[in-house]
């Protein structure tokens, strides 16, 4: 690998006779915009100096520039194997790290052998079998025969490993950087009402919802951004308070109670959160129909904006706080690219945009601090948790862990 295979993986993602659709984390370099509408034939910004040494030149400072480059859009491709396998590239994929693919059943089984010839730490296995298995019951069924080694646990086990004497052990688990919210509609009644957007926060007792249907598996939110990135003073976290909550949902006009549409998938530890959801909105005068919709029928409707309300998490791509305030607050970003509360702030995007811009993490971070706590107060969420990853592993594996970002995690540590 070469640093000119580096220049064309790089344009590669961003030539747009390829569609690719993570073009935005390359986008900001210099001359990108111009290759991109065909107007060049390479982005200027993408330099090769020589066999090792890569320049790469920004339109201005963009401050999680140098966490984007370890998402998977950024990962070196050879040349000569994307000619060879032309569209069918995508189903043979080639790469520099500790392993290979050695044969891929798409919804069945993928396997990969370790590489011989690794440059770094070679794996101490091998080689890793991904069994695709769509029914969690079956999961853990062929799990306590012993075929498979490590599961993520689904929540309908979680109580009985934990406290089994002989699993318990072997848990494994992760705070992760993500955050679980309730969204809220801002571009249409009732909820373009900040005051009531506030009295949805009072209302709801996420701490009970947490230790109780949720088992504990996660922290409370204070705000968007997992307290895992945040570099800041937290901001105020609402607490539960129903007669806060009442006298909010009147103060925003709705003495008489409200009627809303709460949209979610049908997977049973949602609709199991979702109604306990309803019935405290139930207590404060809101009467929240539950609507299920199979994910790709909801993830439309809520990309549409034809909800009122909605369940949904997200998961960093990076590990940078910016990754949960642009995508999902930042105007420019209504809809499908992340903000789907379509909740707009000139003040907000303001922030937002001079922290991706900042040129020290101690400016940066002023400017998210000010956004979160702005967003925290408008409420276009309602605010729950970070979740915490639970694996289990059988007694002969050793060195297992969880990484954050599971784009990490090159499988080199873990043994038999």
């Amino acid at each position: 690998m070469k640093a000119k295979d580096f220049k064309y993986s790089f344009e590669r993602i961003l030539n747009p006779t390829n569609r690719s659709p993570n073009t935005w984390v390359f986008d900001k370099i210099k001359g990108a915009k111009e290759f991109m509408n065909g107007e060049a034939k390479n982005v200027s910004g993408i330099k090769v100096i020589n066999n090792y040494v890569l320049e790469i030149t920004l339109d201005k400072p963009f401050s999680p520039f140098l966490n984007l480059l370890t998402m998977t859009a950024a990962y070196v491709v050879p040349e000569d194997e994307v000619k060879k396998w032309g569209v069918d590239f995508s189903s043979h994929p080639v790469g520099t790290g500790p392993f290979v693919l050695k044969h891929w059943l798409p919804n069945r089984e993928l396997q990969l052998d370790a590489r011989k010839d690794y440059f770094d730490n070679a794996p101490k296995i091998k080689g890793i079998i991904y069994n695709i298995i769509p029914e969690d019951l079956t999961t853990i069924t062929e799990f306590e025969l012993g075929n498979l080694d490590v599961v993520t646990i689904p929540a309908f086990a979680f109580s009985r490993f934990k406290k089994d004497k002989k699993w318990g052990g072997l848990m494994s688990s992760i705070e992760g950087i993500n955050t679980y919210y309730l969204g809220l509609n801002c571009s249409r009644k009732p909820f373009d009402n900040p005051v009531l957007r506030k009295a949805m926060n009072y209302a709801i007792d996420r701490e009970k919802i947490l230790k109780t249907v949720y088992e504990g598996r996660g922290r409370i939110a204070s705000g968007p951004v997992p307290d895992l990135l945040r570099k800041w003073k937290a901001p105020p976290s609402y607490e539960y308070n129903p007669s806060k909550a009442k006298e909010l949902i009147k103060a925003a006009g709705y003495s008489n109670g409200i009627e809303v549409n709460f949209y979610i998938t049908p997977d049973n530890e949602m609709v199991d959160i979702a109604e306990v959801i309803q019935s405290y909105l139930k207590e404060g005068g809101i009467k929240a129909n539950i609507k299920q919709l199979e994910w790709s029928a909801y993830k439309e409707a809520i990309n549409k904006g034809e909800t009122d309300m909605f369940w949904l998490s997200w998961w960093a791509d990076y590990p940078d706080p910016e990754n949960f305030l642009f995508p999902l607050f930042h105007s420019s970003n209504l809809g499908p690219a992340g903000n789907r509360a379509r909740y707009k702030n000139p003040a907000v995007d303001s922030l937002i945009e001079k922290g991706q811009h900042a040129r020290t993490a101690k400016e940066r971070d002023m400017y998210y601090e000010k956004a979160e706590k702005m967003i925290v107060n408008e409420a276009p969420w309602v605010f729950f948790w970070h979740r915490t990853d639970f694996t289990l592993r059988q007694p002969w594996i050793k060195k297992y862990q969880i990484y954050l970002i599971y784009s990490i995690d090159k499988g080199t540590e873990i043994s038999l």
